[in-house]
């Protein structure tokens, strides 16, 4: 039921996305062909001027010929005009419907990555492989290699072994089993500060605070597979 459901969200989202599109092109499409046609026709002006030429044939003189003349060029430059507006408007749309496609796509993908951002919140991190080895200081996750301070990478080897054995560990106890003291002979603050120090030497702050969850009024526990966990 929940694959199913997902595959139709998934569809139905994918079906607004491109009638979306559509719209937005059909739109443009239709405002474009409506103001080119509104516009007036280029060879009115030279029309205009050619019934002037034909209903006064008796304009004979110097003057009044000259005077037809600069109206037939006005005329022609009017049609120039009208017929450079029409590109313009062509391009402008062209623009605008590349601009309105680009946002919607840079919006549906920031929607997509804000709803994974989510679920790897929600669900914690994915990692496949935990691979520890304290002679070489380096903790490998997912194939990326960590290179941490002894005292770093044995925090994070006791939090591993207590996840391993399905145990949640204090902020004392982890000190106390650092240190080789009681927990209770031990500070919860200690412990909390070698947990700080663990996530600053990840460097990476998704990883690092996702990795090491701390769970309220019980303690701290990788939030990973037992299974996935491996020490050398």
């Amino acid at each position: 039921m929940r694959i199913s459901s997902a595959s139709e969200v998934r569809r139905s989202s994918g079906r607004i996305i491109t009638l979306g599109l559509i719209a937005i092109v059909v739109i443009l499409v239709l405002a474009g062909a409506w103001l080119l046609l509104t516009l007036p026709d280029a060879n009115a002006f030279n029309a205009r001027v050619e019934r002037i030429f034909v209903e006064n044939d008796a304009l004979t003189s110097g003057g009044e010929i000259r005077l037809l003349e600069i109206l037939a060029q006005s005329g022609t430059a009017f049609s120039d005009t009208l017929a450079s507006y029409r590109v313009v408007i062509f391009v402008l749309l062209v623009f605008a419907t590349a601009l309105l496609v680009a946002a919607l796509v840079f919006l549906v993908m920031l929607v997509t990555l804000n709803r994974r951002m989510a679920k790897i919140e929600a669900s914690g991190l994915q990692i496949s492989s935990l691979l520890i080895s304290r002679e070489e200081n380096i903790a490998i996750l997912n194939n990326q290699e960590y290179k941490l301070t002894e005292a770093a990478l044995e925090t994070l080897s006791v939090l591993a072994e207590a996840r391993m054995d399905g145990d949640i560990l204090s902020g004392a106890a982890l000190e106390g089993v650092i240190s080789g003291k009681s927990a209770s002979e031990c500070e919860e603050a200690a412990g909390a500060v070698r947990i700080k120090r663990l996530r600053d030497a990840l460097g990476n702050q998704l990883i690092s605070q996702l990795l090491v969850k701390n769970v309220a009024r019980r303690g701290y526990v990788l939030a990973i597979d037992k299974d996935v966990i491996e020490m050398i």
